[in-house]
């Protein structure tokens, strides 16, 4: 399976889940970090961390899908 067949195919649910949630900590991070308000460093480093994690478990989950292959199927080397 070539990555445009695997971004087009179907998101299980569980994915979909994990997905929403990535892109909230995505946001918590990103107004954490542009708080108008001065807060300690810890906190903005946290923010940054949050961020990062909800950044990535949303490309994850996007990217995972519930494409079966055919068993029947021979692989090509071109595949």
């Amino acid at each position: 399976m070539n990555l445009v067949k695997r971004i087009k195919g179907p998101t299980p649910k569980f994915f979909r889940v994990l997905r929403n949630i990535g892109l909230a900590l995505a946001a918590i991070g990103g107004t954490i970090l542009t708080s108008p308000v001065a807060l300690p460093v810890i906190i903005g480093s946290i923010g940054g961390y949050i961020a990062v994690v909800g950044g990535v478990l949303s490309a994850v989950s996007q990217l995972t899908s519930s494409y079966e292959e055919n068993p029947n199927h021979v692989q090509d080397d071109d595949e």
